[in-house]
């Protein structure tokens, strides 16, 4: 009896251990983030094209709020500083120093610590003859207690470009990062009286 017991004592032990030592390593997102680049390959799951590019919109405005943050949450002069700066850069077809000024400023004077995207649509504007594309969203800010500092409607204007002749792919940017809508004209088409 007294062998069954300690048999039972043992195996519950050996179990135990190999149950602690089998945890999966989860990548954090931080290491996520770090390893991001505008090269993401699309999902594989079949989707199609008003999903995939919702999907890839919603991913690129998340990736770019959270590299936004974690921007400004450095002292913006250091080596990593200028490498998360220069990710960002690579979001956008053509950046200048007018691009995050917007978006920095809000994030700044608002102490935001990390924000999430949600609600996403895009959507097509025609302005003359151009046809834009643009992406109306909801961004919820937290502070660093995780305590949300509130909902805000947000649009991003972007840019699909052909990176291939033979195959159907496309490179992401962002062309203006909280962009406001284009403005109607106020005047009425038709007969006035």
């Amino acid at each position: 009896m007294k062998r069954i017991s300690n048999f039972l004592i043992f195996t519950v032990l050996l179990t135990l251990f190999i149950a602690c030592n089998n945890k999966t390593s989860e990548v954090s997102d931080l290491d996520k983030l770090r390893n991001s680049t505008n090269e993401k390959s699309y999902p594989a799951v079949q989707m199609d094209s008003m999903q995939a590019i919702n999907s890839i919109t919603k991913q690129k405005v998340q990736e770019l709020l959270d590299l936004s943050t974690l921007y400004l949450s450095g002292n913006r002069n250091t080596e990593i500083d200028t490498v998360i700066y220069s990710q960002m850069e690579s979001y956008f077809h053509k950046p200048d120093s007018l691009t995050f000024k917007r978006l920095l400023k809000e994030l700044d004077s608002m102490k935001v610590k990390t924000a999430k995207v949600s609600n996403l649509n895009v959507y097509k504007d025609f302005y003359k003859k151009d046809t834009l594309d643009y992406a109306r969203f909801n961004v919820e800010y937290f502070d660093s207690k995780n305590k949300s500092l509130g909902s805000f409607e947000k649009n991003a204007q972007y840019i699909l470009l052909s990176t291939s002749k033979l195959k159907k792919e496309f490179k992401f940017y962002f062309l203006d990062f909280y962009s406001k809508p284009l403005q109607k004209d106020s005047t009425s088409i038709g007969v006035t009286k």
